[in-house]
């Protein structure tokens, strides 16, 4: 039987979004993960969290490290969209509906405002010139977390303490849902990944090279 990736020749690019589910997510990080010759230092930020907390339990023996950068953390069964201000939800499945294609498109206001409200209009244009809409599944699918719990994989919160995405302390709060965990501050805001790599680079050099890191790795 042909796969639903056959028939995106057929369509629209976005149409494609119609027949990509959570589980192809999954599937991408998976094969990649598996075709590394030794485990990997897996860094998710921001919607990835939870992709970090899915697919580590199909691949747990080729994870070294797992590293949550201001990263969305789920309580078992749980979506994003139940992490969210209440007043963005609405917004996220309104614009999912009106769209054909059921996928998020780059709401303008929301990543100035909300994700980059500290940054410059010069910043946040170039970000936006980047993105690109998002299926709807990512948003409101639920996970199953309960499965990532007994791993033993050691597991860093990389958190860029100017974040005002969301009320303060709720990266943090989410991050107490994982067994054991180290915290890791560094300045910057949501998007810091995007502003100024070289911080996160250094910061995420830094965990890697750690005592701490090399105790667990060995």
């Amino acid at each position: 039987m042909p796969s639903a990736y056959s028939h995106l020749e057929h369509h629209p690019v976005g149409c494609f979004f119609l027949f990509l589910s959570f589980v192809d997510y999954l599937d991408a990080i998976a094969a990649v993960i598996e075709q590394q010759q030794e485990p990997v230092i897996l860094v998710g930020h921001s919607s990835a969290g939870f992709l970090l907390q899915a697919v580590a339990p199909r691949v747990g023996k080729k994870i070294a490290h797992l590293v949550f950068h201001n990263a969305f953390i789920l309580p078992d069964g749980a979506s994003q969209l139940d992490m969210l201000l209440p007043e963005f939800a609405p917004i996220l499945i309104d614009a999912a509906i009106a769209s054909p294609d059921k996928s998020i498109p780059v709401l303008e206001d929301l990543i100035r405002n909300a994700l980059m409200k500290d940054d410059s209009t010069e910043v946040q244009n170039a970000l936006l010139s980047h993105l690109v809409p998002q299926p709807f599944v990512l948003f409101n699918t639920k996970v199953n977390t309960n499965d990532f719990l007994p791993l033993n994989i050691f597991q860093t919160v990389l958190f860029c303490k100017d974040d005002r995405s969301l009320p303060a302390g709720t990266y943090i709060e989410m991050a107490h849902s994982l067994s054991t965990y180290e915290v890791i501050e560094c300045p910057g805001g949501h998007e810091t990944l995007f502003i100024n790599p070289k911080i996160i680079a250094d910061t995420l050099t830094k965990i890697v090279t750690s005592s701490t890191f090399h105790a667990i790795a060995s």
